[in-house]
C-alpha cells in the first residue's frame, strides 16, 4: 500500500507559537534552577550556561562541572533537541508557509470590521453576492462579505478591490456576530440554497430586530416562509429575469431606457431617496413646490412613498413628506451631488 505524503504532515492544531514560547521558557527555568542547585552558580552564571547550552555555540563553561552537573547538562541537551525540533517546526509552518502573515492580515481585517457601523452584510459571494458587492464598491457603501468556500475566499484575497470578508459559514451565529450584525443596517442572504437563507434570516432577525433583511430565493414556496422568518424583501432572480425578457417584447423602448439608466457603467443617471428624517428641521412640513429641489439642483422627484409602503408616481407639487414617507428622485450624478449639498446647506 502506498501512503500519500500528506499522511506524514503534522496536524495544524498541533503546532502553536504559544506552546513553543512556553516550552522555551520552561526549558530556561529548568536549566537555571538546575545549575544553581547542582553547581552553586549565581543567577547570572546559570543563565549564561543555559544560553550557551541551548544555542549550541560551544563556549567554555563558567567553571568545570561536577559529575552531577555533567549528567544534568547531558540530559538538558537531549531535552533541548526535542524542544528545538518543535520550535523549528512551528517557525517553518508560521513563517515559511506564511501563516504568521495570514494571521496578521486576518487580525487587520477583524479590526476594520469591528469599526464598521450602519453597514451591510453580504452572505455569499457567488454570482449575486459578487454583483451586489461591485455595486456597493461603486457607491462606496461599507459592507462585509461572509463566505465559507476557501476557493472563493482566495478569489476575494487576490482581487484588486479591498473587500472586507469573514471566512465562515453565514448560518453560524458567530459569523454574523463577527460581521457586526448588531450594528448593521441591512443584510443580504444571497446563498444558492433556500434553507440556508431561511436559517440566516431567522438568526439575523433575532440578533437585530431593526435590520433590513433582503433574501434571495429559488421558489415561490420559499418566498412566504422567508417573509414569515423576518425577511423584509424576498427576491426571485428568475422571476425578475422573466419579467424583463417579456417587457423587452411588449415595451422594448421603455425597457431598454430603464436598463440604460440603471447601468451605472454606461450612464451617469442615478436614483436617490430622500426620507422624512433626512430633511433639515425647517424643511419638514414643506411641499414639493416649496422645497425648490428641481430649481436648485436639477434633480426630479418622480415618486412618493406613503408610510404604508404604497407609491405615487409623479406626485402632486403640493404633497408633503410625513413620518416614514420618502421622495424618489432621478438625476445625473452632478445633480444628485448638488442635491446632497443643497440639503446640507439647508441644515
Amino acid at each position: 500500500m502506498v501512503i500519500k505524503p500528506e499522511f506524514y504532515k503534522v496536524p495544524r492544531t498541533f503546532l502553536s507559537n504559544r506552546v513553543a514560547a512556553i516550552l522555551i521558557l520552561v526549558e530556561v527555568i529548568i536549566g537555571i534552577c538546575g545549575y544553581i542547585y547542582l553547581e552553586g552558580y549565581s543567577l547570572r552564571e546559570a543563565f549564561y550556561m543555559v544560553m550557551i547550552t541551548i544555542s549550541t555555540v560551544g563556549y567554555t563553561e563558567v567553571r568545570p562541572l561536577s559529575p552531577d552537573g555533567q549528567l544534568f547538562t547531558s540530559f538538558f541537551i537531549i531535552l533541548n533537541f526535542g524542544i528545538f525540533a518543535y520550535v523549528l517546526s512551528v517557525f517553518t509552518y508560521y513563517v515559511i508557509n506564511g501563516e504568521i502573515f495570514k494571521k496578521m492580515h486576518l487580525n487587520l481585517i477583524g479590526k476594520k470590521i469591528e469599526q464598521l457601523n450602519n453597514h451591510v452584510i453580504v452572505c455569499g459571494y457567488g454570482r449575486y453576492g459578487k454583483e451586489v458587492s461591485l455595486n456597493f464598491l461603486h457607491h462606496r457603501m461599507p459592507f462585509v462579505v461572509v463566505e465559507s468556500n476557501p476557493v472563493v475566499v482566495e478569489e476575494i484575497q487576490k482581487g484588486e478591490d479591498k473587500i472586507l470578508y469573514i471566512e465562515d459559514d453565514a448560518t453560524h451565529d458567530e459569523a454574523l456576530q463577527m460581521a457586526g450584525v448588531a450594528k448593521a443596517k441591512a443584510l443580504i442572504a444571497a446563498l444558492p440554497d433556500d434553507s440556508e437563507n431561511l436559517f440566516i434570516v431567522l438568526t439575523a432577525r433575532q440578533m437585530n430586530p431593526k435590520l433590513n433583511i433582503i433574501s434571495r430565493t429559488n421558489s415561490i414556496r420559499s418566498q412566504r416562509k422567508l417573509q414569515l422568518a423576518g425577511a423584509n424583501h424576498v427576491i426571485m432572480p428568475e422571476q425578475i429575469g422573466g419579467f424583463y425578457m417579456a417587457t423587452l417584447v411588449s415595451k422594448p423602448g421603455a425597457t431598454e431606457f430603464f436598463s440604460y439608466i440603471t447601468r451605472e457603467s454606461e450612464s451617469d443617471i442615478e436614483f436617490e431617496e430622500i426620507r422624512f428624517v433626512d430633511l433639515p428641521a425647517h424643511c419638514k412640513g414643506k411641499s414639493i413646490r416649496d422645497l425648490h429641489i428641481r430649481r436648485e439642483t436639477g434633480a426630479n422627484i418622480i415618486g412618493f412613498k406613503h408610510p404604508d409602503g404604497s407609491y405615487v408616481v409623479n406626485p402632486d407639487p403640493d404633497i408633503v413628506l410625513v413620518e416614514k414617507s420618502s421622495f424618489i428622485l432621478l438625476g445625473t450624478r452632478e445633480q444628485l451631488t448638488a442635491l446632497r449639498s443643497y440639503l446640507g446647506k439647508l441644515q
